[in-house]
């Protein structure tokens, strides 16, 4: 609804430069401060039923009873306000709730600042240059507190009943545990949904180690309502294959190539491994898994003599490493590894780097969570050539791809 031009030029009349339009006692703040009262007291009428001093709230059981002056937070400033009261205690307003302190996208904005990972005096600091008004330390927590209900529900969300691939990652984190600062990790499963979107299902901080932890989480999925994975793609993480397995017997797990291949060079010396690296291709570039399993012997006649644990790595978990020969280049490129999620780990390790260390374990997921939700708002576009992937998965997986 447009103001009438002759009430903007009463308003601007006094104007003569921006302070006295948009400062901290300029015209806007002022003029919000009379709309939301004016609002509030329309919100009065509109609970007695009867307009101020109107002969129909004679004997009508409730009345206006006066006003209590209420601070908001704004980004303008602190705005104090009046707020109307009736006499038997029930009015609650809806433009300026019971309990709000702050107005105008406040939250909203301390929340965008903590999920990139600036601290609590930080962003108590910035708001105050910005907006002259002093924001305790203590608030922000609190603000950043209210999410903590949302990771609830994100983390306990239903889950479709097919991803075809899914992926498990983990990142280090710097949690205080019992006085000492450890370094814990946190977690990661991303699953591709039938259109070809990644989706993050769920975060969890490492509280003990192998295939007993691995059966908790996988089993969550499960009861989340994820019935069916066809391919798991994971870095080598220590007993995962036997607990996916043990709930997803009819999974295909993908140990990660492309660390496998890091795994390999880490421990040689540097002169090796341009070698290494040269004579590993064959066979993770193999046509054909027969094909892979002879340069796999060839490489170990080779380098057996000096690093016998290479080869003996990839034959021992040759079974995990191979799934993705068995597929043209267009499933090949999604499964060989883990690198379909490292853009997301870059991210989280760049707010965890600002961040430094956390406080426990809740800190951490609920910074993490927040920036997830940043993140992932950019994932709007399928794995590339994913069609074409996802008809070579319901040729070989039949009636366990959807329609």
């Amino acid at each position: 609804m447009a103001i009438p031009k002759d009430g903007l030029d009463e308003l601007m009349k006094h104007y003569k430069n921006p302070e006295d339009l948009i400062g901290e006692n300029g015209l806007l703040k002022e003029l919000t401060k009379s709309l939301v009262e004016r609002a509030l007291q329309g919100e009065m009428t509109d609970h007695l039923g009867y307009e101020k001093h109107a002969a129909d709230g004679k004997n009508s059981g409730n009345s206006r009873n006066g006003h209590s002056a209420k601070t908001l937070k704004t980004p303008k400033g602190d705005l104090t306000i009046a707020v109307p009261r009736d006499r038997n205690g029930k009015f609650l307003p809806k433009i300026v709730a019971k309990n709000q302190t702050h107005f105008d996208g406040f939250d909203e904005q301390i929340l965008s600042m903590y999920a990139r990972g600036m601290s609590t005096r930080e962003i108590s600091e910035h708001i105050k240059s910005l907006y002259h008004t002093d924001v305790s330390t203590e608030f922000i927590s609190r603000v950043t507190d209210s999410v903590v209900e949302g990771l609830k529900d994100w983390q306990n969300r239903r889950l479709d009943a097919v991803y075809p691939i899914l992926y498990m990652d983990a990142i280090r984190v710097k949690i205080r545990d019992e006085g000492q600062i450890r370094s814990k990790a946190i977690y990661l499963a991303i699953g591709v949904t039938m259109e070809g979107l990644k989706e993050v299902l769920g975060m969890w901080v490492e509280q003990t180690e192998g295939a007993k932890f691995w059966l908790a989480i996988v089993t969550e999925l499960k009861n989340r309502g994820l019935n069916d994975v066809l391919i798991a793609s994971v870095d080598g993480l220590k007993g995962f294959p036997d607990a996916i397995r043990a709930v997803y017997p009819n999974a295909e797990i993908q140990l990660c190539i492309v660390h496998m291949i890091r795994n390999s060079v880490k421990l040689t010396p540097f002169k090796d491994r341009k070698g290494i690296i040269e004579d590993l291709k064959p066979i993770y570039k193999a046509p054909t898994e027969k094909a892979a399993r002879e340069a796999l012997e060839e490489f170990g006649e080779k380098w057996n003599k000096k690093y016998p644990l290479i080869y003996r790595a990839w034959d021992s978990n040759w079974e995990n490493l191979t799934h993705y020969l068995g597929y043209t280049q267009e499933i090949r490129k999604v499964i060989y590894t883990t690198n379909a999620i490292e853009s997301l780990n870059m991210s989280l390790r760049r707010v965890i780097k600002i961040k430094g260390s956390f406080p426990s374990d809740q800190a951490a997921l609920k910074l993490l969570f927040m920036a997830l939700q940043n993140i992932t708002k950019r994932w709007t576009m399928p794995v590339r050539d994913w069609g074409q992937a996802l008809n070579q998965l319901a040729i070989k997986f039949g009636n366990r791809v959807p329609v």
